[in-house]
Parts: structure tokens; C-alpha cells; sequence
């Protein structure tokens, strides 16, 4: 059942944990994601490296697959990911992780390259641990004009959002380089799809949404980008059509190493 947690327009802290943002994101995205995995010609005996692993959904579904390989499951924050059968869990930070020359049959990497200052170098990185034939699969985020937002409340709050994002050194354009990226470090056979995000995009998309907000929206009034009053606007027309918007693109691209 969807928890409709944006329904009473609380901006109380701390109501759920962290991990439950992160599942949501991937009820989210989990879905996209399989499908294009699923057009891939993955074997038994695939490695795989799943970037950002997050709870480690597609990790386990990947684990299913290549059931006498396996999948490494990496992120710099391994709190939510659990060992599971034919999934080592890795501790490390993906600008500085080292793995082995063409090591790896697959590399996976979904919301996790857009958060770094170079993404593209570590794109590289990434890119020399395939071995030929091997296939990469990147998705990340392009986030749209705020000052396009159909409301005064959301201009007001995605703007806020991703100024926050911008000061933590994500690259807000990311996701819109990424089929270019992929072709400028070797790949071929590339090919992009994109997934829109946002309020009323989906139930998945306002949940998320809503949860976000609630856990960390305090932290932008407090800053004094947005008032609680606009927080709270914002958050009351979530699951309406007032509040419908589409606010990110998630691009996924993929191609293979020659």
C-alpha cells in the first residue's frame, strides 16, 4: 500500500529512516532500470559492480541472474546493505576504490556519477575495470529549470533544493551528457532512454517526494532559503493536480566496451 506521508503537510523530523527514502527511490526506479538490464545478454557467469548500490535492490536482482558469477555492491555508505547470496558488500568511495583491469562483465551505476565534481574521470575509472565485450549502464539525473516550475511554492523550493545540491558538488547537468560521455570514453552501441520525475509524476514520485521533504526540508528553512508557510504549500498540493510537475529527467544510457 502507498503511504500517502505527504497528506497532512507535517514537517516533523525523523518520522521514518533514511533507509525507507532509499526504497521508495528504488519503487521508484527499480523498474526502468530492469528493463533495460533485461535487453542486455547477461550470463550466468557474469562479474558485476553495482555503483551507489543504495539497499541493494538491484544488487539481488542481479545476483539472481548471474548465478555463478557474482555482483560487488559498492557504496561510500553500507549501513542499508545486507550480504546476500552472490553479492559482496564494499565499503568505498568510487573516486578512489580500485578493482582489477577488465575485471568486471557489467558496470551498473544509477544516481550515484552526478554526485561527484568529475564525474567523467571517475566515468573512465569505471570504464578501464571492463573487460571487452562488457556493457555499462549509467543513469543519473538532468534537473530542469527551476524558474519554470508551475508555482510560486515550487520555483521557490526547487531552487532552494538545488542550490543545496550545487554547494555538495553535484552537477545538476549531468544526466544530459551522459549518452556523449559514454561515447567519448570508448563505448559503442550506446543508446539513452529517459524516465520523468516529479510531483504527480507517479505515486512512487510524490511518496518520494513527500518523504524527502518531510526529512530533510527543515534543513532549507533553517538555512533561510524557504519558509515553512512555502514548505508547507508545497507539500499539501502533492497527490493534486495543482501541484503536478516535472522537475528531472532520469537518463539512463548504456553501451558496450569494444
Amino acid at each position: 500500500m502507498s503511504m500517502r506521508i505527504y497528506s497532512t503537510g507535517s514537517l516533523t523530523r525523523g518520522v521514518l529512516s533514511p533507509l525507507d527514502q532509499v526504497r521508495l527511490f528504488e519503487r521508484k526506479y527499480d523498474p526502468g532500470s530492469i528493463a533495460i538490464l533485461q535487453t542486455l545478454p547477461l550470463r550466468r557467469e557474469w562479474r558485476c559492480l553495482d555503483i551507489g548500490a543504495g539497499a541493494g535492490s538491484m544488487s539481488r536482482w542481479l545476483a539472481e541472474r548471474v548465478v555463478q558469477g557474482n555482483v560487488v555492491a559498492v557504496d561510500l555508505d553500507t549501513q542499508h546493505l545486507a550480504a546476500a547470496p552472490n553479492v559482496t558488500v564494499q565499503r568505498a568511495d568510487i573516486t578512489q576504490a580500485a578493482f582489477e583491469h577488465a575485471s568486471f562483465d557489467l558496470v551498473f551505476a544509477r544516481a550515484a556519477f552526478g554526485h561527484l565534481r568529475e564525474p567523467e574521470t571517475t566515468l573512465r575509472r569505471a570504464w578501464n575495470w571492463l573487460r571487452p565485450g562488457g556493457w555499462m549502464v549509467v543513469e543519473d539525473s538532468y534537473h530542469l529549470p527551476p524558474e519554470h516550475a508551475p508555482t510560486e511554492a515550487g520555483r521557490i523550493l526547487l531552487a532552494a533544493y538545488l542550490r543545496v545540491l550545487a554547494e555538495q558538488g553535484a552537477d545538476l547537468a549531468w544526466g544530459r551528457k551522459l549518452p556523449r560521455a559514454l561515447a567519448r570514453i570508448g563505448c559503442i552501441d550506446v543508446d539513452a532512454r529517459i524516465t520523468p520525475a516529479g510531483p504527480g509524476q507517479s505515486p512512487a514520485d510524490d511518496d518520494l517526494i513527500g518523504l524527502r521533504l518531510r526529512q530533510e526540508g527543515h534543513r532549507i528553512v533553517e538555512s533561510g532559503l524557504v519558509t515553512s508557510e512555502q514548505l508547507a504549500e508545497f507539500l499539501a498540493h502533492l497527490g493534486s493536480p495543482l501541484g503536478r510537475d516535472l522537475s528531472v529527467l532520469m537518463v539512463s544510457a548504456w553501451g558496450r566496451h569494444s
